[in-house]
Order: C-alpha cells, then structure tokens, then sequence
C-alpha cells in the first residue's frame, strides 16, 4: 500500500504504521550500547495545511513564523499545491517509564537516562521526520520535516521572546494532541514527559478531533487555578504563577546543566526537564473530560 493511491483513511493508516514501526526498531535507543529505547509507543494526530489556527498562530507569534504553506514552499518553490492541498502530521515521543522515574528523583540537575533521550532520543526523531518524508517522497507525495530543513532558525518574538520559525508543539496542539501548560510544556494523553516532531505532506489525510477550544484546558493551574507543582520544581525559579521565564531557563541549562551532564555522563547535550517530572501531569491528561473544553 502507498499513500497516494489509497482512500484518505489508508493514507492516514499507511502514515501511522511508518511511524510506529520505526519507533519500534532499534534505531530507536539509549545509545548505540544499549537495547533499551529512548521513547515510548508514539501519539500520532493530523491537522489541515489550511486550518485557520496555522494563520492565528502566525499573527500571534510574529510575520517570520511560517505557515504550513510557508514551509513547504521553502521546500518546493515551484509546487502549484495551496494549503488546502496540505497535511501536518504530527506526532509525539512519551518518555519512558524508567526514564521518568529517575528524573523524578531529580532536584537539580537532569538524569542521565533524561540526557540520553535529549541528545540520542532527539537524534533518532530527526531520523524519523527524514523516514516519514522519504516514505511519503517514494510514493509520490511531496512532504518536508520544516525543523529539518536548512532555513529552519530560532527567533525572537516581540511578544514570547524565544521563538522559532516552525514549532512542533504548536503543530500537535492543532492536531488535537495536547495543550500548554504553565512552564510552556505540552500536555498530552501520555503526559508532559515528551518530545515532539512533524512533517509537513501534499496528502489529504482527515484531522484528528481536536478536543479543546482552551490551549490551556489540560493544565490544572490555568483550567481550575491549582496546582503549581511545576514552580516547585525548578530549581532555578524559571516557573512562577505569572509563567515561564525563557531566559532564566535557558540560562540555566546553558551555564549549569549543559557542562554537568558532559562532565558526569561524557555526553554533550543539554536540557533539564525536571519540570515535566513528578508533576500531575508527568503521565497523563490530570484535568477531567468535562472541565477540558
């Protein structure tokens, strides 16, 4: 089966099966000395090229913030394709379960499974865009993974600050996977412990149910003004009840937990993610289905 001669349902089985499939093989792991995988089973959502978010995005973000149109235009300038024409695909890697446990002993600095899955984990989701784009190319279908292409870039927001060109979590908030939360990560229905990744495909492919009108509905602290548990633990006051401060954050992983981790586990990565264990949230969806919306 190929995706672009099959009915839209197929096409959106034929792209599930890509990416589970190549989550369950080895390149999925630790590292190269190890069997033990990096990422749980994957989430999967679609979302049109021409949802009306992609653009309130846009307008939210800054004019430099592409569209899906925008980015696949970088990749193929001469396509006669229109947004409509387009599919983002989305997905999302959950920690795994001991992965979790040991940063959730975590107060100051990252576990090593947790640099692990940071620096190897994140190397095998470049791969996996690069699967699912030549997948989709081999039948036919033209497809990007915008962080993958060269013109890709950080950017400051004049409203957020840090920023970027394409954001991932943003595409899986449209595509019905999750919603943001106090210290910006994304809830998911397997937790905030996670990565993230796309592709963008000339393929129509119907979109996952987006079950929120609230970018906020799955974080308890915005949806029922509890919780907090986030802000207590940073180690370094990055997370107040006013939100997420980048800077601080960024400082912190680049003057503290960068060099601990080279110097303690020899690996050149960096990341902290404490606020994403031993949260209500860590595993799970905390808010209930009818307060979500």
């Amino acid at each position: 089966m190929t995706p672009g001669t099959t009915s839209i349902e197929d096409r959106a089985a034929w792209v599930t099966t890509c990416i589970e499939e190549f989550a369950a093989s080895e390149a999925n792991r630790l590292n190269e000395s190890t069997q033990e995988p990096a990422w749980g089973k994957p989430l999967i959502g679609f979302s049109r090229g021409d949802d009306p978010l992609y653009e309130k995005i846009k307008n939210d973000v800054g004019p430099f913030y592409w569209t899906p149109w925008d980015a696949f235009g970088r990749a193929f300038p001469s396509s006669d394709a229109s947004d409509e024409d387009l599919t983002v695909i989305s997905w999302v890697l959950p920690h795994t379960d001991r992965t979790k446990a040991d940063s959730r002993k975590g107060t100051s600095y990252p576990s090593e499974r947790w640099a692990r899955a940071r620096k190897y984990g994140e190397e095998f989701n470049i791969r996996l865009r690069d699967h699912v784009v030549d997948g989709l190319m081999a039948s036919g279908c033209e497809a990007v993974a915008p962080t993958n292409h060269p013109s890709w870039e950080r950017k400051v927001s004049e409203r957020y600050g840090f920023a970027s060109v394409w954001s991932e979590r943003h595409a899986a908030y449209v595509a019905g996977l999750g919603t943001c939360g106090l210290c910006d990560g994304l809830t998911t229905p397997a937790g905030k412990a996670m990565r993230w990744g796309s592709v963008i495909a000339r393929i129509q492919i119907p979109p996952t149910e987006r079950p929120y009108t609230d970018h906020h509905a799955y974080c308890l602290h915005f949806s029922r003004g509890t919780c907090g548990k986030c802000i207590e633990r940073c180690p370094v006051g990055a997370i107040t009840r006013e939100g997420h401060d980048k800077k601080k954050c960024l400082a912190y992983e680049d003057d503290f937990t960068t060099p601990y981790v080279l110097s303690h586990f020899g690996i050149a990565a960096y990341g902290c993610g404490l606020c994403q264990t031993g949260v209500p949230c860590e595993s799970r969806i905390p808010v209930r289905r009818e307060h979500r919306r």
